[in-house]
């Protein structure tokens, strides 16, 4: 666990920050225009996001790496999480190397073949395609229609005779002196390029000329060949969906979530027709903040495609401080101005709706299997506790303490059987003796007290760690505060089922979808209250440990703490060490105390 570092020995400069724990296994990388004055919002007052105070309880150590820029800083922090793939930083998680069409532009005689890695080489590329199949499917088009190469064959024009694909009208030989022409091939190659580029119109006009050329000369065989060329980009073109008369280039993001899955969809847009979809899916990542979700999404994105269009449409409003360095990050990769915007009337808008609407498909086809999951258990448990309606939102508490002292109340949400990470709470108790039955009293009100003022979902039922005693004093905080909300209490032994009104418990088949939702939600309780409290007992320990030291004082702990990263690194480290960091009078001081303690060892 870290406690509030010194932040006079970081840096006021952009950079990115590492945290880092005990194996020095990189956490979270972050990015910011000042780290000295990011790192500072991570320690002070308030409340913090579930998935930070986790983060800041694993972490013992932060690293730092300083640019001179913000959006240097961005390029940096997208290669770190590329890299290291820290587990508290929002990740692409469909990050496969996705399949491109290479054009060797860069040769006397271009061929077109898939690869998965991009290069700096002179050729074009084009992509990446997502699924798979859409680039086999347009590999196959570039073979029938345009009929460039796909071999690795030196063209010297030497070959006695083409191979089948000639005789297959795949390829036109460029192999074999005297089949075509550099300036035919050169057509055709130019043409796959604005098929790629999505350029259907200008395409089409091509192919059109092309077919009346060769009409007029009598080659009646090649004007065929242009003809079903044209029917087959005109074909898709009737295909493609949301066009515009701008023709421009656009990406158009939209996102669903739901019991705490996230799904994005994207609507490649090029020259005014949606080319291309693609989805990313993030699993129980709860309620993310915008301003966090999309610079990272984008950034990582971008990072690793090759096009980067004029504009990005997103679904939400951003913060434009958020977007900023973003922006110039795109602005220089695109070598002109990218714009980041969300859309809220006309045409833009219609197409960030279906960008939604596509989310929102998508999200229902990956989640199917777990809601129809935790639909299954709602109605399993509603049929055998004699509830009126599913509960859809179940809220369970779960009390923990040390030797009575430092007592925490969990509480976590389950919706449609699925947990909420970003809905669950934790509550401090001060008691002046250890009490389950008060404390969970005391947790129950605290809670639907304040849901109750501020008109938030109350649940289809309360769950509470324990047996009749336990429900029995949560029940009595309902009805102070004149709630109604439908209870139960599982007892761990023997998993029996209490009920209000009822003597006898419900007793579950141990493979009951009910009761293992039920299960399921008790333990998360119990883990989430559990690590609560060990983060408040490591405090206190570590501070009464060090802070027992005669004549060092709690800012030298806290910069002690900050350096090595725990008491036992702190003892270990050496007079020299323990100089460069607290001084020479309090290293003399705390060498003498962990010398003491070992030898009463």
């Amino acid at each position: 666990m870290i406690l509030a570092p010194d932040l006079s020995v970081y840096p006021d400069q952009p950079g990115i920050y590492l945290y880092r724990d005990a194996k020095g296994k990189i956490l979270y990388v972050g990015k910011a225009r000042s780290i000295r004055k990011r790192l500072a919002s991570y320690f002070s007052a308030g409340e913090k996001h579930p998935k930070t105070e986790a983060m800041l309880f694993e972490a013992v150590a932060i690293d730092t790496v300083v640019a001179n820029t913000e959006s240097e800083a961005l390029a940096l922090e997208n290669a770190f999480i590329k890299k290291h793939r820290p587990r508290y930083n929002i990740l692409l998680r469909d990050d496969k190397t996705y399949p491109y069409i290479k054009v060797t532009t860069g040769e006397e005689w271009p061929r077109a073949h898939v690869t998965r890695r991009l290069q700096r080489d002179g050729h074009s590329y084009f992509g990446p395609f997502l699924p798979a199949r859409t680039c086999r499917g347009a590999m196959k088009i570039i073979t029938r229609l345009f009929q460039i190469r796909t071999c690795r064959i030196e063209i010297d024009g030497k070959l006695p005779r083409p191979c089948l694909y000639y005789d297959m009208h795949a390829c036109l030989a460029p192999c074999v002196s005297g089949l075509t022409t550099r300036e035919a091939y050169g057509e055709a190659v130019r043409d796959v390029v604005l098929f790629l580029q999505g350029k259907n119109d200008e395409l089409a006009s091509r192919l059109e000329e092309k077919m009346l050329g060769a009409a007029e000369t009598e080659n009646y065989e090649m004007a065929a060949a242009y003809r079903d060329c044209l029917k087959t980009i005109q074909e898709l073109q009737q295909k493609q969906i949301v066009q515009r008369l701008s023709g421009e280039d656009v990406d158009v993001f939209g996102d669903f979530l739901d019991g705490g899955n996230l799904s994005v969809a994207l609507l490649v847009v090029r020259g005014g027709t949606v080319l291309d979809t693609r989805e990313f899916f993030w699993e129980r990542i709860g309620e993310v903040d915008a301003a966090e979700l999309w610079p990272a999404l984008l950034g990582q994105y971008y990072d690793s495609t090759s096009f980067i269009p004029k504009e990005i449409h997103l679904p939400a409003e951003v913060e434009t401080e958020a977007l900023e360095d973003l922006e110039t990050w795109l602005s220089e990769r695109r070598g002109s101005r990218v714009t980041l915007r969300t859309p809220l009337r006309g045409a833009s808008f219609e197409r960030s709706r279906i960008a939604r609407d596509n989310a929102r498909q998508n999200h229902i086809r990956r989640f199917k299997k777990a809601r129809e999951a935790g639909e299954k258990a709602t109605l399993a448990l509603a049929k055998a506790l004699d509830l009126d309606r599913r509960p859809s939102r179940i809220e369970c508490f779960d009390i923990s303490h040390f030797q009575g002292a430092l007592t925490y109340a969990s509480c976590v949400v389950f919706i449609d059987g699925e947990a909420a990470p970003g809905e669950y709470r934790v509550f401090k108790l001060d008691l002046p003796a250890p009490d389950d039955f008060a404390s969970l009293s005391e947790a129950v009100h605290r809670r639907y007290r304040r849901v109750k003022d501020e008109n938030g979902p109350l649940p289809d039922l309360l769950l509470i760690d324990g047996g009749k005693g336990q429900l029995s004093a949560a029940l009595s905080s309902l009805d102070r505060l004149g709630l109604e909300i439908p209870a139960a209490s599982l007892a761990k032994r023997e998993e029996l089922v209490f009920l209000p009104g009822r003597s006898a418990p419900v007793v579950l088949p141990r493979r009951h979808a009910g009761l293992k939702l039920l299960q399921r939600a008790r333990d998360e309780a119990h883990r989430f209250g559990i690590k609560h409290h060990r983060k408040s007992l490591a405090k206190t320990l570590t501070e009464s440990t060090l802070l027992s030291i005669p004549g060092v004082g709690p800012r030298t702990v806290r910069r002690l703490l900050s350096h090595f990263g725990s008491v036992e690194t702190v003892f270990a480290a050496s007079v020299q060490e323990l100089e460069k960091v607290a001084g020479k009078a309090a290293s003399r001081r705390v060498t003498e105390f962990a010398e003491s303690q070992s030898q009463k060892a």
